[in-house]
């Protein structure tokens, strides 16, 4: 028997091989490609319609009392008495402090009695001046000593008048030994104790009362908001509140919105070279002193009312890669990506300025399995229900979603904004 050599036994063995590959790949053949229009990708839409809406602009800001009264001494002495409980509710007049009153009171007294000696030389000096009037006449005394009794006269009439103001002042020190509520509100803590030295040239302050049946918020807006929103009014984009001044409303920090609605009172007029920003001031009611001077709140302005709003459910929105915003709509049965310019939230739900249109199908639910062209099968957006839950089957009306509002408008022919 030949030998063969090892080189050529391996050489036939891959031919073989080969062979064996290729006959296989030439009865399998080349599979046919899928039919145009196959799997639709079931999504969840709404269709957009124009909407009466209130637009609101969420600012932080910082709760202001709208009086804050510090209490200071206003006289020298020792803190005899604190007569009120820290944290609580005064009203106007009730005391709050007491100074020891005794050396203002002996400064009293002695004003009091220099008084009296005052109009007592007053009273002489008249009976003189009028006795001198009758001697006068019959030219028993000199024209020079009746002046001089006229002119003693006068000064004790002076006298008697620095008198009375000396004790005034004795009684206003002495009733500034009683420190009381200039305001009604609530006081805070005492900041001095009994025996405590208190002095009136460097006006120690005791306690702070804050009125908080009413209440401040200050916030800034950025120039730029506030141009855009005066351009949205001129335009008539946006329409002023028949009241004519803006509402406004708070959201506190566990994110609960406040029960009592505000206004807002001024917009102002000065930026501030540092950060570019206006100052804005609205008041609100606060019967339950829920919000306190220094609380971090989120104020909501109502900026104007928009006629014909677009509102599209957040979770529709997505990020692309160079951050834009962006909406997948159902156009032919297949999905686009859209471009758009988002707006303020308004209950959930996040207006669209640009790149929208009415009677446009949004979608809401599904987005992450498509990709714009693919096609779609559109269904009715269940708001809090999974979208499975919607029919599996579609008729051919299936592209008309319900609107994005309860009552819809009549929608434009062009685009928003």
């Amino acid at each position: 028997m030949p030998i063969v050599h090892p080189s050529l036994r391996r050489k036939a063995r891959v031919a073989v091989i080969s062979s064996i590959i290729a006959l296989a790949l030439a009865g399998c053949g080349e599979k046919p490609k899928p039919a145009e229009g196959g799997m639709k990708v079931p999504v969840s839409v709404v269709t957009v319609q124009p909407q009466h809406t209130a637009i609101y602009t969420e600012l932080p800001g910082r709760v202001e009392a709208i009086k804050d009264a510090e209490i200071r001494a206003r006289v020298n002495g020792i803190v005899t008495q604190v007569a009120f409980t820290q944290g609580s509710d005064v009203k106007e007049g009730d005391l709050l402090f007491t100074i020891d009153p005794a050396p203002y009171k002996a400064a009293r007294d002695q004003a009091d009695a220099q008084l009296k000696k005052a109009q007592a030389d007053a009273r002489s000096a008249r009976l003189l001046a009028q006795r001198y009037a009758q001697l006068i006449k019959v030219n028993a005394i000199s024209r020079q000593d009746y002046d001089n009794a006229l002119a003693q006269a006068g000064q004790a009439n002076a006298a008697v008048a620095a008198a009375q103001a000396s004790l005034e002042s004795a009684d206003i020190d002495l009733g500034y030994t009683r420190v009381v509520s200039p305001i009604s509100g609530r006081i805070g803590k005492s900041l001095v104790t009994e025996g405590a030295l208190v002095s009136a040239s460097s006006a120690t302050q005791l306690a702070t009362v804050q009125e908080l049946d009413r209440v401040y918020v200050d916030f800034s807006q950025s120039t730029t908001d506030l141009s855009r929103l005066r351009r949205a009014l001129a335009s008539g984009e946006l329409k002023q509140t028949s009241s004519g001044r803006a509402k406004a409303e708070v959201v506190l920090e566990d994110g609960t919105l406040y029960d009592h609605s505000g206004e807002l009172l001024f917009s102002g007029v000065t930026v501030d070279p540092n950060t570019g920003q206006v100052n804005l001031r609205a008041v609100f009611p606060n019967p339950d002193k829920i919000l306190l001077p220094g609380m971090y709140v989120q104020a909501r302005i109502e900026e104007g009312v928009d006629q014909q709003a677009l509102l599209v459910p957040q979770q529709a929105l997505q990020r692309t890669a160079e951050g834009l915003s962006a909406l997948y709509v159902v156009k032919d049965g297949k999905a686009a990506q859209i471009m758009v310019q988002v707006g303020p939230e308004v209950k959930g739900k996040s207006v669209i300025y640009k790149g929208l249109h009415a009677g446009d199908v949004v979608v809401v639910e599904g987005f992450q399995k498509i990709r714009p062209g693919a096609p779609v099968q559109p269904m009715p957006w269940n708001q809090g229900k999974p979208q499975g839950a919607a029919p599996a089957a579609a008729g051919p009306d299936a592209h008309k979603a319900p609107a994005a509002t309860d009552k819809p408008a009549a929608a434009p022919s062009g685009a928003k904004g």
